[in-house]
């Protein structure tokens, strides 16, 4: 079981860290690192980068929350 949560915690980490690194690259009002990869380049390029930033944020974020709530009820 001790195995599970260190593979668990990893997987905790990691997800954290990228989900920083996603919401980073979103443009906000006045643009964000992602216009440095081609965000806003033009109508075709920007908006579907946006929108599998988008997506991936919410993966992240779901692997995240759901990573969470496994790990508080087996830290016990």
């Amino acid at each position: 079981m001790l195995g599970v949560i260190a593979i668990s915690l990893i997987l905790q980490i990691l997800a954290g860290l990228f989900l920083i690194l996603v919401v980073l690259l979103h443009s906000g009002k006045g643009g964000g690192l992602s216009d440095m990869f081609g965000g806003g380049a033009g109508l075709s390029g920007g908006t579907s980068m946006e929108k599998t930033l988008d997506k991936i944020t919410v993966v992240t974020a779901i692997v995240f929350g759901l990573n969470t709530f496994w790990l508080a009820w087996k830290w016990t």
